[in-house]
């Protein structure tokens, strides 16, 4: 087997992998996951994908992320390494659509409007 490529995204955050046979490596920019992502949740959610097909030590994964914050980041992950597994065999894509992995989120944050302090937040009014 030879390298695949994925992208995920999430709000602004944009994750490009790198996936090939390996012992289970997950390398983001340069640095391990725990490193990288020191909250055992979010090395959680990362490992979804490879711990729903049982294939965690089966692939080593190098990343690019950038943008965003760290939530986004590790949700953008996510969709990447799932794409990236469904690239390699198509038929792991029914039991990551099933866990939801294969859905891009596509909640962002709304726009800041004219006159407004926020998107929805309104100045106080003033009758008098």
């Amino acid at each position: 087997m030879e390298t695949v490529n994925a992208v995920g995204r999430r709000k602004a955050a944009v994750a490009r992998v790198i996936v090939r046979e390996g012992n289970g490596q997950i390398v983001i920019n340069h640095r391990p996951l725990d490193v990288y992502f020191p909250s055992s949740i979010l090395q959680y959610i990362v490992r979804q994908p490879l711990s729903t097909l049982d294939v965690n030590e089966k692939y080593d994964i190098r990343v690019n992320l950038d943008g965003g914050g760290y939530k986004g980041q590790a949700e953008a992950l996510r969709l990447a390494i799932a794409r990236a597994l469904v690239k390699i065999n198509p038929d792991d894509k029914p039991a990551l659509r099933k866990e939801g992995f294969m859905t891009r989120d596509p909640r962002a944050v709304e726009r800041k409007k004219p006159g407004q302090p926020k998107a929805r937040k309104r100045f106080q009014f003033s009758k008098r």
